[in-house]
């Protein structure tokens, strides 16, 4: 995937207004319209810059790219850093389907996750009322607050445009409860504090978008929790009960006689603390002593001599 530099596709600085991205995008749109172009590149020119104009002419987005895009060249190999979205608050302004199927990969990656349902408007009594629109958040917790719940002060970026036309980002701290259980991917609804409504309507919804933060041991896969367990070959071979520190507490885990690296162990109900409880999965890896001491070589070389094993049994010289 290619890096798009959208402030070069419209032909205007980085820091350049909302009216000068305006401007410049209508100029340049005059020019590659099919309809009236004879440039032989004018219908991929114009979905270029239909894409730049939908970023660079939203507060949000164009805020999202540019702490992106620094360090980037049109062209370059680009993949987007882990959470790089996270703490930036959107509202649910989205495009169509069919708007999107003429967007670039690199956009789909960026900002296809972005947006939600258009809220709808009326009229009552004659006067026009509309609910506020829903924002929507990602954030990241500790994997902890998944099995205790918390009470946490979330900060979120909010964009913005100035006076000017200039973009700028404003912060605000909520305070949030993290429900026991709380799993990736799961949304965390605040009432009443997306945009505020017009006409006396009700103000919209915040969506916050439960993610992890990178755990030292453990990964997390929906409710499962997935540990890569090192165990002695005594204990693998003979069998042993070990113990395992987890966010909800130490567990001990028996591993079978004759465990292999690389087999797997499910322990039921081990996982997130939801309803239904997650599972623990165990990836058994076996760690050998280092023979760095006489007595230890001397262990090693009793094996070698008295045990009849073969690791390579269907391999030929």
């Amino acid at each position: 995937m290619e890096f798009q530099d959208y402030y070069k596709t419209l032909g205007v600085a980085r820091d350049a207004t909302a009216e000068g991205i305006k401007k410049a995008f209508r100029k340049l749109a005059r020019k590659f319209h099919p309809d009236v172009s004879k440039e032989s590149d004018a219908e991929l020119r114009m979905r270029q810059l239909n894409e730049a104009y939908a970023v660079l002419s939203d507060p949000e987005k164009r805020a999202a790219y540019d702490q992106l895009e620094r360090g980037y060249q049109p062209g370059q190999a680009f993949r987007p850093p882990p959470d790089w979205d996270t703490g930036f608050e959107f509202s649910s302004r989205g495009f169509s389907p069919q708007e999107e199927a003429d967007f670039s990969d690199f956009f789909a990656e960026l900002f296809g996750h972005v947006g939600g349902r258009h809220r709808g408007f009326h009229a009552h009594g004659g006067s026009f009322q509309s609910r506020g629109v829903d924002h929507h958040a990602k954030v990241l917790l500790d994997l902890e607050d998944a099995f205790t719940g918390a009470t946490r002060q979330l900060s979120l970026r909010v964009p913005g445009m100035d006076a000017q036309g200039v973009v700028q980002l404003r912060s605000r701290t909520l305070s949030v409860k993290i429900p026991k259980g709380v799993r990736e991917g799961q949304l965390i609804r605040l009432a009443g504090q997306g945009a505020p409504g017009i006409g006396g309507a009700p103000a919209g919804d915040l969506f916050l978008e439960v993610h992890f933060k990178p755990h030292g041991q453990l990964k997390v896969k929906g409710r499962n929790l997935h540990l890569t367990l090192p165990v002695a070959p005594w204990e693998a071979a003979l069998g042993a009960v070990v113990p395992i520190d987890l966010p909800g507490g130490e567990l001990k885990v028996r591993i079978p006689p004759g465990a292999q690296s690389g087999s797997e162990l499910r322990v039921r109900g081990k996982g997130i603390p939801a309803n239904p409880p997650g599972d623990l999965l165990l990836e058994i890896q076996v760690v050998l002593p280092p023979a760095n001491t006489p007595k230890a070589r001397e262990l090693y070389e009793i094996m070698a001599r008295e045990l009849t094993f073969n690791p390579r049994p269907d391999r030929r010289a």
